[in-house]
């Protein structure tokens, strides 16, 4: 049987479950963050890139080009469903860092499984959040060196929650051999650094 470049029905349907299962995840890794915020000096960034982790672990799983995307807008939206509130601002987040992390992977064109390629995806993800901080209003009140703190850490936690983690989430379901039947099958996938 010929292997299909687009998306899949099959293809699609394992990216919404991947991502249903992060947006429990996500709704309970709210708790975590929460906790770290009174700490002070924004440790709770350290935490956040666990939500661009869909979009690296669908990716890595099935690599076709608009995955990244499906599972980062479906993870938010479970999200609001989870939570049992509608919040636009969760689902804007969801598109600019699938986004983000897409355009990593296109760069890579949807060929590297790398672990670099995943940490970059993360840190494509962390910075694609500034400018919706920006816009509700989240940097408003905080000086420069707070501010390149907050971004220092949130950039960090893409690095090492979404891409590495994500990294060796998808390192372990290979080697179950669950992934042999999903996403793209061939031989010609880069999985150096």
């Amino acid at each position: 049987m010929a292997q299909r470049n687009g998306l899949t029905l099959t293809d699609i349907l394992i990216t919404v479950v991947i991502a249903l299962v992060f947006a429990v995840i996500y709704s309970l890794w709210d708790g975590i963050y929460t906790i770290l915020q009174p700490f002070g000096l924004h440790l709770n960034e350290l935490v956040y890139g666990m939500w661009f982790i869909a979009a690296i672990v669908a990716y890595l799983v099935i690599r076709k080009p608009g995955v990244a995307l499906i599972a980062e807008f479906a993870a938010a939206s479970g999200e609001t469903i989870v939570l049992l509130q509608f919040d636009i601002s969760l689902i804007m987040y969801g598109l600019i860092q699938g986004l983000a992390c897409e355009l990593i992977f296109m760069f890579f064109r949807y060929k590297s499984t790398s672990l670099m390629v995943a940490v970059l995806a993360g840190i494509a993800a962390a910075l694609s959040t500034l400018p919706l901080d920006w816009y509700y209003g989240y940097l408003g009140m905080l000086e420069t060196w707070n501010l390149v703190l907050m971004f220092s850490f949130r950039i960090l936690s893409g690095a090492l929650v979404a891409g590495w983690l994500g990294h060796l989430l998808y390192k372990a379901l290979k080697e179950t051999g669950v992934l042999k039947f999903v996403g793209q099958r061939h031989g010609n996938s880069h999985e150096g650094l």
